[in-house]
């Protein structure tokens, strides 16, 4: 069903911190930092691939993301829905189900056998495709899905994330360079508040995220010495 009427992208934003938090999606660690997959340490990790074990808040966000894409980007902007492997994959089905449109997938790299593909589904040649994945940091990794998909002779001019970091400023440009629109429902901030709204943690772990927050790549550096 193709949702109509939520509430304002502010209180989205709030509603999806507060769920992402209740389900310990949200990981806050001021002594022991995580490890994220560029090998730097930080703080703050985020898990968005648990929600799809939890159904209640997994459908209201979808429902979230449906609609925040269609106040966005328009209410018939796309004709497929693709979701980047692997994490992309569950949320692209949802959104496609929601939007009532043909779903797909984009793989990392070839399969290297059979036809080759990275495009799994059907996309034809013209199709107006909406990229879903579940978040995003610097906006990278979007782009050589982009461009699968653009090899096709389909066009991506829009992805859609649960979570933007909103910490690098160079996010926006990146996928604006490359003719790509974000859409997403919420960022470390929203989930900072939210989190401080809450006490969810220790004030000094809060104060560690925070510092972190405002200058990641200083915080980084000072912390590979």
């Amino acid at each position: 069903m193709i949702p109509t009427t939520y509430p304002s992208k502010q209180e989205i934003a709030r509603l999806t911190a507060r769920m992402l938090l209740e389900i310990k999606a949200v990981n806050f660690n001021s002594t022991e930092p995580f490890t994220l997959a560029s090998g730097l340490p930080s703080p703050s990790y985020i898990d968005c691939r648990k929600l799809i074990s939890h159904p209640r808040i997994r459908a209201t966000l979808m429902d979230f993301l449906a609609i925040t894409v269609m106040r966005e980007a328009g209410f018939e902007a796309f004709d497929n829905i693709a979701g980047g492997e692997t994490a992309g994959i569950p949320f692209a089905a949802l959104m496609a189900e929601r939007l009532a449109l043909p779903m797909t997938y984009v793989r990392k790299k070839p399969k290297g056998y059979g036809r080759n593909a990275r495009i799994e589904g059907e996309m034809t040649e013209g199709q107006r495709v909406l990229l879903v994945e579940d978040l995003t940091t610097d906006g990278g990794s979007k782009l050589s899905f982009v461009d699968a998909i653009r090899d096709t002779g389909a066009t991506c001019a829009h992805t859609a994330v649960i979570f933007y970091y909103d910490i690098f400023p160079e996010t926006v440009k990146t996928l604006g360079d490359h003719g790509v629109q974000l859409h997403h429902l919420c960022t470390w901030w929203d989930v900072l508040a939210e989190a401080k709204e809450q006490a969810a943690f220790s004030e000094e772990t809060l104060a560690e995220v925070e510092s972190f927050l405002r200058n990641p790549r200083e915080w980084q550096k000072a912390r590979m010495n």
